[in-house]
């Protein structure tokens, strides 16, 4: 039972994560050769106030 777990910044809309979801689905069935079924994929949005990168958080950036 393959897993994925995917971390991002809210902020997406939930049909933005459908499709990635669904396209993560997709590939993992392409090219491992399970069923659908079997596959999940976690999605985890983290507060952008949460995420600093080179230092700075997101929420101090446009």
């Amino acid at each position: 039972m393959p897993a994925v777990q995917i971390t991002m910044a809210e902020g997406r809309t939930q049909d933005q994560k459908r499709a990635v979801a669904r396209r993560v689905t997709d590939v993992l069935v392409e090219e491992l050769g399970v069923s659908p079924d079997a596959i999940t994929v976690y999605i985890y949005e983290i507060g952008r106030d949460h995420i600093a990168k080179s230092g700075v958080f997101l929420s101090d950036t446009a």
